[in-house]
């Protein structure tokens, strides 16, 4: 380890990011925050890129472990739907950055498909990696398919297509880490350099807590279609079990999930104030229900509750690693569920010692760091 610090001691490495990652309030920019802290802990000097719509603030905790931070405003102009190039690559690009790459002589690890425009618009001779966050032509079939609104629809179906061409550039890299096992065996069918580094997310262990929660949880972002549908899966699940009480954790989506509570009384809205808030929610829950319509790797929410709370009760597309999916219960048809809460609401919780020796050995954010090192 202090050799590798030594070597890595002000190497210089650019970073362009789909997003401004702090604040880490949301899955992406969550494993890019915490990523650029363990990196520069192993001695990186980083200059990151960071495009936006809204989050136009360079934070002291972004210049603490940054070299330089570059801000570039999206450009959402409707003309890009028309390109054969995603919308939301098209969008990420800015003339300055070429400058500012070309400034600094240092590889290159872009966050994202979405941040690789740049590749379209000069000749970059430096060294490129890519953290890929999601197939996003999976990703897209899934939002396609839980989409409601027509509009939407139809750009999303659009965006497949899209992202499918695009994808095949991935062997254009000098390496590519995945996010998820299913993501990394599919993209060796495209390219041999390729490996599986799991999301960072800034947990160093998980939280010591009593037997006994007191209730179910869920915990998303109700803007996503997906975690709409299951937060209504979840509804008319919990509705047959009226004896044990559910609450659904957002910072957005009230007036969505209390339309649909009628009389349920073993049901409740709870709005996310903060981090902490979410904290507290997490170490008081017995049993963490989550759930997914599409297959995309670990969800970090998974991760979050498996550090902070107790028992998470999981459906397949929650987690493709072995070695969490370990430390979880699992149920796919509702059926499955119903049966899995029933046994797991009276049983105490007794896993904090194997929770932690897994995860301090699958997600160290400092050992997924060396991995990504050890390449670049």
């Amino acid at each position: 380890m202090l050799f590798l610090f030594t070597a890595m001691a002000n190497k210089p490495l650019h970073i362009i990011s789909f997003d401004n990652p702090y604040p880490p309030d949301y899955g992406g920019v969550i494993d890019v925050f915490y990523k650029l802290k363990s990196l520069h802990a192993l001695g990186y000097a980083i200059h990151l890129h960071c495009f936006y719509d809204e989050r136009n603030v360079v934070s002291q905790e972004l210049k603490a472990i940054t070299e330089t931070v570059h801000l570039y405003k999206k450009n959402r102009s409707p003309l890009f739907l028309f390109s054969s190039i995603p919308f939301g690559i098209k969008s990420r690009f800015h003339k300055s950055l070429i400058q500012n790459i070309t400034a600094v002589d240092a590889p290159v690890l872009f966050e994202g498909l979405q941040s690789t425009m740049l590749l379209h618009q000069m000749n970059c001779s430096n060294k490129k990696y890519l953290r890929l966050h999601n197939l996003e032509s999976n990703f897209y079939t899934g939002m396609y398919r839980s989409e409601t609104h027509w509009i939407k629809k139809v750009m999303y179906y659009f965006e497949i297509g899209k992202y499918k061409n695009y994808e095949k550039q991935l062997g254009h890299f000098e390496h590519v880490f995945t996010l998820s096992v299913y993501e990394n065996e599919m993209v060796k069918t495209w390219a041999d350099n390729v490996s599986y580094v799991p999301v960072f997310h800034g947990n160093i262990k998980p939280k010591s807590l009593s037997e006994k929660g007191e209730y179910a949880l869920y915990h998303g972002d109700l803007r996503l279609p997906d975690n709409k549908r299951a937060a209504q899966f979840l509804i008319q699940l919990f509705q047959k079990i009226p004896d044990y009480k559910l609450l659904i954790a957002s910072s957005n989506g009230k007036d969505f999930v209390e339309q649909q509570l009628k009389n349920t009384t073993n049901i409740a809205f709870v709005t996310i104030e903060n981090e902490k808030h979410l904290e507290t929610l997490l170490a008081e829950a017995h049993i963490n229900v989550l759930l997914s319509f599409q297959q995309s790797g670990t969800k970090l929410k998974l991760i979050n509750s498996l550090y902070k709370s107790r028992f998470c009760l999981i459906n397949k597309n929650m987690v493709d690693d072995e070695n969490l999916i370990q430390l979880c219960e699992m149920a796919n048809t509702e059926a499955e569920f119903i049966a899995k809460i029933n046994e797991l609401k009276n049983k105490p919780y007794l896993e904090n010692d194997k929770r932690a020796a897994v995860l301090s050995e699958v997600l160290s954010d400092a050992k997924n760091a060396e991995k990504i090192a050890k390449f670049i």
